[in-house]
């Protein structure tokens, strides 16, 4: 069954029935033993919507990624009351984007870590469909520069009406970079757009795996370019930067980030400031909180999985493991680990690897099981183990023990042991020459993807042959684009407002990543990052000056809080978001020099009180908070006393040996739950190469001739006119699927694919209909095509095929049924019950202090219910 408003009722309600049981025992017990202590699932609401939501996002894993990409893709009207107009970001943007891109990558980059230039501008869309959003209250029906010689549409007209708003909000949605939409955060954003009193805009940015890493950030790129330097034709006048706040949550929070590097690195303006919500910037997974607090968020525990399809996962059927020991010195080339055939030689063989004596009594374990990686020995493999690379360092102290107090003990375990960061980037120094003589050896005690950190320094490197993110391949996972984290430098960004539940698994990897941007100096980058980057080192030394941080921990809450829009804790995260928003973009920089955030303008004054818990170093100034149940701001515990804050850099941006076997259980559970369905996909996958070969062959037979070829080349074009409309060759759309000969996409990209629906879609559409500029002709569909076309629900016989679901919206009938469109009454009706609630506490405490005759207080309550 597919994710579906009808399978996610189904799946759901058990949980509701349960959550409701099970929350009714909890406060009977805790009333029973007199446990005053609040927690956020004391209130029924809150804990049904976080077992809802995570209900759901188990469902969504136990599909496949294209049915979760379609339901939560599905347009949805939005409410009568507010304006939403919908727009397309056009090809000229997007080529913007992508100019900035190659700047930033060069040559060498992005033939070794991206594959190539092309791949990632090859798109089925002619743009990026994105929303303006405003509340119809706050409009103007008049716009200085309406052209009187023109007519406007009525959509264009909205979108003028709401150039008298001062705060633009450009809002990136998250949604782990392979599901979401503008249609799932709608909802969220009208909120911001109505409490800022100014319009934000959304897009529906290209979504993995079809369309992986740098495809979403190029996206996003181009809305922002949009904005400030809109083409001749747009409906809006260009927006000043310090007019603009990004705002994005999860894997947008990501990408807000990513993007302000990317701006800063090329010296183009940057935004007033960005609000970063539960931002996921470690897709190593390297921080103690994605193995602590899996119970108390709304992620899986083993990631994001699914059901074997088409597009996901790359190799159902893995030969000879997820997993096997390193078998030789350099790491696999970037975007090859699951290429075809590139672990054929994963071999017991070709390893040198002779059984261990348990096995040969018992049998052997499969290469890559965990069985078979747990007992590997160091001693049977041509490779040197950890152990050697870090005792060649002669026990040395690294700088972060001796800033922190720490020496170094040769009996801790691996994560602790290897004095690493004698090479760290601190201060602007580089790596000292009495530290280490063979800079190869980075690759053992700092092992870049797909090689693995392990626990104890005796055992050989375990190599992952599987991709384990949506967003990029394993290699890639440490890049500083796709992991922030790991950016040599997070200074010289514009003011950030970075939200984080305490209950959430990206929690301490949100509080390293606030840290570091407000004191780059104090958090640098491993020295592995910093070689295997020339932009990286340039940018340690280059950007030192201190961000300006607000960081706020909730207690309680889990990933992406305001989801969850009717508790306290959300409420207050929307007001200060919409205050921080109106705050950079409405104040003068004199003014935002010093005063970064309104909460500084409103409590700073020449007794600095604790509840700002700011750090000052210079002019550096950064507040640290942890917020309650109720919205009640308190100052945060000494950076001493953070877990998070106390890894090394060494250890951050690593895959490690217990998330590696925290994944592969669940990898190897879904293995033998779809094993059927995984035979299925790769039968289905050569029939679509079969479909494939066959229409670029009637193509060619039809007259496709690609810029450079000669008409000798193409067969004699056949006689005769197809009822199909004729296509046109874009000149904005630089690139197709034809282009990309001496590239090497990441396996999973539809551009370069030929064995699922969704890649001869955008084929098809590239070749008959909107064919990129490297193309010189045209040709004509076969009659018969068209008509088989007719009967066919995922073609169109005079209209370019749908696209994928990762990328184009399904449209639908009985859309005010859809299950995201009742998620959002479900919450309507919470919040509404809840202020009801809120307001009659709020009333009774009033009343309980003007009895008292504390009038003060009273009005204090009345001002923080607000």
């Amino acid at each position: 069954m597919t994710v579906s408003t009808l399978s996610a009722a189904v799946h759901i309600t058990p949980t509701v029935i349960k959550t409701l049981y099970t929350h009714g025992k909890r406060k009977t017990k805790k009333l029973k033993d007199r446990d005053e202590q609040e927690e956020a699932t004391d209130d029924i609401f809150f804990d049904e919507a976080f077992h809802i939501v995570k209900s759901f996002i188990l469902l969504g894993t136990k599909n496949t990624v294209e049915s979760l990409q379609a339901f939560t893709n599905t347009h949805v009207p939005a409410p009568p009351w507010t304006a939403v107009t919908p727009v397309r970001v056009p090809l000229h943007s997007c080529n913007q984007a992508a100019d900035l891109l190659t700047q930033w990558f060069g040559p060498e980059d992005l033939k070794r870590v991206v594959g190539g230039e092309r791949w990632w501008q090859v798109r089925g869309l002619d743009g990026i469909d994105a929303e303006w959003i405003a509340e119809k209250s706050h409009l103007r029906p008049k716009s200085a520069h309406i052209d009187p010689g023109r007519k406007y549409s009525e959509e264009e007209k909205l979108v003028m009406s709401m150039e008298q708003l001062e705060t633009t909000m450009l809002y990136i949605h998250g949604g782990g970079y392979y599901w979401g939409s503008i249609n799932t955060h709608r909802y969220q954003i009208i909120k911001y757009a109505r409490k800022i009193r100014g319009r934000a805009f959304t897009v529906n940015y290209r979504k993995a795996p079809q369309y992986p890493w740098p495809c979403p950030l190029q996206d996003v790129l181009a809305a922002y370019l949009y904005l400030i330097q809109p083409p001749h034709d747009a409906a809006h006048k260009p927006i000043l930067p310090s007019k603009i706040v990004f705002a994005g949550d999860s894997a947008g929070g990501a990408l807000c980030l990513t993007m302000l590097t990317v701006l800063r690195d090329l010296g183009q303006p940057l935004p007033a400031g960005a609000v970063l919500i539960s931002p996921w910037v470690d897709l190593t997974h390297s921080f103690p909180s994605i193995h602590t607090n899996t119970a108390t968020d709304i992620m899986p525990s083993h990631g994001f999985m699914n059901k074997p399809s088409d597009s996901w996962p790359v190799d159902p059927i893995k030969e000879g493991g997820h997993v096997a020991r390193a078998h030789s010195d350099p790491p696999l080339k970037p975007c090859h680990a699951n290429t075809p055939g590139a672990d054929k030689n994963v071999t017991r063989d070709t390893a040198q690897v002779p059984p261990t004596d348990a096995e040969k009594h018992s049998g052997s374990a499969p290469v890559g099981s965990k069985q078979e990686t747990l007992n590997s020995s160091a001693s049977w493999v041509p490779l040197k183990s950890q152990e050697k690379a870090a005792l060649f360092h002669g026990g040395k102290c690294d700088p972060a023990d001796r800033r922190h107090g720490r020496g170094w003990d040769q009996n801790r375990s691996q994560s602790n042991a290897m004095p690493i960061d004698d090479l760290a980037v601190n201060n602007g120094r580089g790596p000292s020459s009495d530290s280490i003589s063979d800079l190869h050896d980075i690759d053992f005690w700092q092992p870049n993807p797909p090689k693995v950190l392990m626990k104890n320094t005796g055992d050989v490197p375990l190599e992952l042959r599987s991709q384990i993110q949506h967003y990029a391949t394993t290699e890639q996972l440490s890049h500083p684009l796709v992991s922030p984290i790991l950016q040599a430098s997070l200074g010289n960004l514009c003011p950030l407002y970075i939200l984080a539940g305490d209950g959430e698994v990206l929690r301490d990897e949100i509080i390293y990543l606030a840290h570091k941007a407000a004191n780059p100096a104090e958090y640098p980058v491993r020295e592995g990052v910093i070689r295997d980057g020339l932009r990286q080192k340039e940018n340690a030394h280059k950007f030192s000056t201190p961000t300006k941080v607000h960081l706020q921990v909730y207690d309680g809450m889990c990933h992406v809080l305001t989801v969850f829009t009717f508790t306290s804790s959300a409420d207050y995260a929307y007001h200060s978001i919409a205050e921080f928003a109106k705050h950079v973009t409405q104040r003068s920089a004199e003014h935002l020099d010093q005063n970064p955030s309104p909460v500084l303008q409103q409590t700073l004054g020449p007794d600095v009180p604790s509840c700002a818990m700011n750090d000052r170093s210079g002019d550096m100034l950064m507040i640290r908070e942890r917020v309650d149940i109720h919205g009640r701001v308190r100052p945060m515990e000494p950076k001493e006393d953070i877990t998070a804050l106390q890894l090394r850099p060494s250890e951050i941006g690593i895959i490690k040996e217990e998330t590696l076997f925290k994944w592969l259980e669940g990898q190897e559970e879904w293995d033998r739950r779809f094993k059927y369905r995984a035979t299925k996909v790769m039968k289905n996958r050569k029939k679509f190469e079969a479909k494939a070969k066959s229409m670029i062959k009637n193509a060619r037979q039809r007259g496709l001739l690609l810029a450079g070829e000669s008409d000798d080349l193409v067969e004699r074009p056949i006689v005769g006119r197809s009822s199909a409309a004729h296509g046109a060759i874009q000149e904005d759309r630089r690139w197709g699927p034809f282009d990309l000969v001496d590239e090497q996409p990441p396996p999973t990209a539809i551009a370069a694919r030929r064995d699922t629906r969704e890649a001869l879609a955008l084929l098809k559409k590239s070749i008959y209909h909107t064919a990129p500029a490297t193309h010189k002709t045209i040709p004509r569909v076969k009659t018969v095509d068209v008509v088989l076309a007719a009967f066919d629900p995922h073609d169109a016989p005079f209209r370019p095929p749908r696209q994928s679901v990762s990328e184009q919206q399904v449209r639908i009938g009985m859309q005010y049924i859809h299950g995201m469109r009742m998620w959002q009454s479900i919450v309507s009706y919470f919040g509404r019950k809840v202020a009801v609630k809120a307001a009659e506490d709020t009333r009774r405490v009033r009343d309980a202090l003007m009895e008292t005759g504390d009038k003060a207080a009273s009005t204090e309550v009345g001002h923080s219910r607000q």
